[in-house]
């Protein structure tokens, strides 16, 4: 019964080789895929800064910082005023997160950009990025980096798993078949 290792050597290559597209392919999406967020980033962030200005204008108008503004509605009587500084605030810390997160991405080097992306992911745009993704063949060095590091894990998965666990299984089967004789 030789026949079954002499099968998986016939397509060892060809699986071999498969799987150096397949991981080159899924891996050369993330460039694609941060490159994609960050513009989406880029629009919210952008909103964000249009809104802030709109309260810091409206603070100005009554001669007044946009922090001393928040904190005189803070404190009036009337409920909904009062709701307001509340708004203002969340503008204010949104508009320096969306802008911590952009300038942290558009600042990071190759190496450090998947670390960075994760350290700064906001759920929201991800899953609005993921809705509206298109796949695409990034032509930069960095989608060539990780297409070859996508070529590699698919292999080291390939040897080290499917290979090492399918070895086992037929060293045994063999020693199991040559011990009778």
């Amino acid at each position: 019964m030789r026949s079954s290792p002499r099968i998986f050597r016939i397509f060892d290559g060809f699986i071999d080789r498969l799987l150096c597209v397949l991981g080159a392919v899924l891996f050369s999406q993330g460039p694609e895929f941060m490159q994609q967020y960050l513009q989406r980033l880029g629009g919210h962030l952008q909103e964000a800064q249009r809104q802030l200005g709109l309260f810091r204008q409206a603070a100005t108008q009554s001669g007044q910082t946009l922090e001393a503004f928040i904190t005189e509605t803070r404190t009036n009587s009337n409920a909904g005023v009062a709701h307001l500084s509340s708004v203002m605030s969340d503008a204010l810390d949104r508009t320096a997160s969306l802008q911590a997160a952009h300038d942290a991405l558009t600042h990071s080097s190759l190496w450090a950009r998947p670390f960075v992306f994760a350290q700064h992911l906001d759920p929201d745009i991800a899953r609005a990025t993921w809705a509206a993704y298109l796949p695409a063949v990034p032509t930069t060095l960095e989608g060539l980096v990780y297409a070859l590091a996508g070529m590699l894990v698919c292999l080291l998965l390939y040897h080290v798993a499917m290979k090492g666990l399918l070895g086992l299984f037929f060293r045994k089967r063999v020693t199991a078949q040559a011990a009778p004789a």
